[in-house]
């Protein structure tokens, strides 16, 4: 058969046709535009509400790491992730003030904060490159954080996810803390997809937000006493309200202690609130000449427009956490000047979005927040234009901000949120100066109120975590008191429940306003004590017998014996099942001494029982040419050589060969993402044979080659017809 006169054509045309075919397949996310965001790999691990997780931090001199956290400087660590081990990770110290506030506590339970990436670009925990550690200070409940970012998660707002974790360092017990999503890359791209928007975390005064080291520092006396002269050239933003040259002294810089046990006798309880104290509903009073107006914030982190100049937002643009340019500068402060003026709602805000949050946020009462008096702890979300709130530290909510007076926080007006000009808070009062909004937000209250049984939630959680806070070493307080932590919590959740059902259908008064004129109808709190749940003022701290046994001055039991095991080369890694791309190592005891391949004579592979005492003239010192790299491959504790992959022994050379790494550009990187062309090999410390973690890269690696497949067998039929016409 004769070939067709415009078979070169025809075969080109197949061929162009094919080849787009495969470039679609392999860069399918490209050409498809993600509205939401996507499952990534982490979410259903580490984020698994129906356990309490580990985490075993593995690394040397932990002392001398815990001394150094105030420093917010990264050192290195191996991690064991729920028997999943992660290599060459960084670690560092975590908080604002919470820093401080621990070393004067005389304790060492810090907040941590975990970079994956930090010394291999790239590296992730099945997609998450970011988590934090809560040490969960100023709560006795251990659960204000989680059922702020529960609730929020189950009422569809964009919120970290989070779960329980008991960490221990070296294989010894450290004590039950809060594992919570980092809201950085990794959350956005959950949440919005790999296209994501800008993110910001806007602060001021360094109450912390802006990377490593803001809040550390911060002293509230020496806030309040600011003179004139001492302020910056961006004192429009940062300037305090005139006080008249000085403030109270509070005594060690810090706010006012109330001790609702012990007032004069003739104190009315039921008409005082300490978290009131700066003003009706957690503000400022009117001291008059301040630029800031309302509260303790700059205008710009209050999300008021002002003016067109980006330097008048220095507090929003100097803490972004994606890189922005001088375009997205302008297109937030026109959609800031859009939500002043409620010129075009809809298109400058999620307005579902932002609703939810605020139906969520104004049940738990937190005053250490936007409406609030710091007016700190939340992320901006910016995306073509379009806002929204992101939630953050809840530690202080459910009214136990500086020890909040029960009635007024139960009672809290859901329809006045912010006392005093609303307009000072325009990402909340555009609710309120519009019916139909007003509307939606209490159709949304009511359909929270419904949709959770708070209470059950409550009783679930302190029965999942109540044998892991009995046995905390470091916990910051009694178990008596999280067990009475957890009864007052409970309460609490009940008695607002009833108070906001109460406001929703007009027999309680949803302002501040309304309950002043007619208080007969609030919910009775008697009975409640909001200071058993931990607050700012008694931090939820240890006892004066507890301080020390964690504490800078003196050494623990738990990391003198870490001192004893990680410097002496000893192995604290028991039977943890070591996972990694093709099998499953498992980790035993093994004593790392080199034997010259073979054990000592009448070894059966079971380590000496010493009984926690060292062998008898043994001074702490290996034998000199000691060199546990020696260890043959081969090598088992029964001296068997092994019979394949899946159970090959693993020492601990990781611990032995780590560094601590001090990353000198921590809060550069700290404040935005780096590029993905970035290199850090340079810097990465020798972690030894501990076994290297991808992450999701196995996933992500799969969904790759399954596409380049199909790619290459378009390609080929497309090849083939073609050929198949030629002839």
């Amino acid at each position: 058969m004769s070939a067709h006169k415009n078979i070169d054509r025809i075969c080109i045309i197949i061929v162009a046709f094919t080849l787009a075919i495969a470039v679609i397949f392999c860069t399918g996310g490209a050409f498809i535009t993600q509205p939401s965001g996507h499952v990534i790999g982490y979410e259903n691990r580490l984020f698994d509400h129906s356990k309490v997780h580990t985490i075993d931090i593995v690394m040397n001199d932990w002392d001398g790491f815990v001394e150094n956290c105030e420093s917010e400087e990264y050192s290195a660590c191996n991690l064991v992730i729920d028997g999943e081990a992660v290599k060459n990770v960084g670690i560092r110290g975590k908080g604002n003030t919470s820093l401080s506030s621990v070393k004067n506590m005389n304790s060492s339970r810090y907040s941590f904060k975990i970079e994956f990436d930090q010394y291999e670009n790239g590296k992730t925990y099945h997609g998450l490159d970011k988590l934090c550690l809560n040490n969960i200070i100023q709560d006795n409940t251990y659960m204000k954080d989680y059922l702020a970012y529960t609730l929020m998660n189950d009422f569809d707002v964009d919120a970290p996810l989070c779960s329980y974790t008991y960490i221990t360092v070296n294989g010894e017990d450290w004590g039950l803390y809060l594992a919570v999503e980092a809201v950085e890359e990794s959350f956005l791209e959950r949440n919005y997809g790999s296209n994501f928007g800008e993110l910001y975390k806007p602060d001021s005064m360094s109450f912390g937000g802006g990377g490593p080291g803001n809040g550390k520092d911060f002293s509230m006396s020496d806030f309040m006493n600011k003179e004139d002269g001492e302020n910056s050239e961006n004192e429009k933003n940062n300037s305090a309200p005139d006080f008249g040259g000085s403030m109270p002294d509070f005594g060690n810089g810090g706010m006012p202690q109330f001790d609702p046990e012990n007032m004069p006798a003739d104190f009315d309880s039921e008409d005082f609130d300490p978290s009131k104290t700066f003003g009706e509903g957690g503000g400022m009073p009117d001291f008059g000449g301040g630029k800031s107006g309302f509260g303790m914030g700059s205008d710009d982190v209050k999300l008021k427009y002002t003016d067109d100049n980006i330097d008048s937002y220095s507090n929003i643009f100097d803490n972004a956490k994606t890189p922005v340019d001088k375009a997205d500068k302008k297109r937030l402060i026109s959609s800031l000047k859009a939500l002043y003026e409620q010129s075009d709602i809809e298109n400058t805000l999620d307005t579902d979005e932002v609703l939810r949050y605020f139906v969520v946020h104004n049940f738990l009462v937190n005053g250490d927040s936007y409406t609030g008096q710091m007016i700190h702890n939340y992320y901006l979300y910016e995306e073509n234009g379009q806002l929204s709130m992101i939630p953050w530290d809840y530690n202080l909510a459910f009214g136990t901000f500086m020890g909040g007076n029960a009635s007024s926080s139960v009672n809290s007006a859901i329809d006045t949120p912010v006392s005093g000009d609303m307009s000072d808070r325009p990402m909340v009062s555009w609710i309120f100066d519009n019916e139909e909004y007003i509307k939606q937000y209490h159709q949304l209250f009511s359909e929270f109120i419904g949709s959770v049984d708070i209470e059950k939630l409550v009783s679930d959680t302190a029965a999942l975590i109540d044998k892991y806070v009995e046995k905390d070493p470091t916990k910051f307080c009694t178990y008596d008191e999280f067990k009475k932590g957890v009864e007052a919590i409970s309460k609490f959740c009940e008695l607002r429940t009833e108070s906001v059902s109460g406001q929703l259908n007009g027999s309680i008064p949803s302002t501040s306003d309304g309950q002043k004129s007619d208080s007969s109808s609030l919910v009775d709190t008697n009975g409640l004590n909001i200071s058993d749940m931990g607050t700012m003022n008694n931090k939820g701290g240890p006892n004066d017998e507890q301080k020390g046994s964690f504490g800078r001055t003196e050494k623990s039991e738990m990391t003198e014996k870490a001192d004893r095991t990680v410097s002496k080369t000893k192995s604290n890694t028991s039977a943890l099942s070591v996972k990694t791309s093709n099998e499953i190592h498992s980790v035993n005891n093994v004593e790392n001494f080199d034997f010259n391949g073979e054990p000592p004579q009448g070894f059966n592979g079971e380590a000496p029982d010493f009984s926690g005492q060292p062998p008898q003239d043994f001074d702490g010192e290996m034998p000199e040419g000691f060199d546990p790299n020696k260890i043959p491959d081969g090598f088992t504790p029964e001296n068997k050589p092994e019979t394949g992959d899946e159970n090959k022994e693993i020492g601990e050379e990781a611990t032995n060969n780590e560094t601590n790494i001090s990353s000198s550009d921590s809060e550069q990187n700290e404040n935005t993402f780096r590029p993905s062309s970035e290199s850090r090999e340079n810097e990465r410390p020798q972690m030894g044979d501990f076994p290297p973690m991808n992450g999701n890269e196995q996933s992500n690696n799969a969904t790759a080659y399954i596409m380049l497949g199909v790619s290459a067998l378009v390609l080929l039929l497309g090849l083939g017809y073609a050929l198949k016409f030629k002839r």
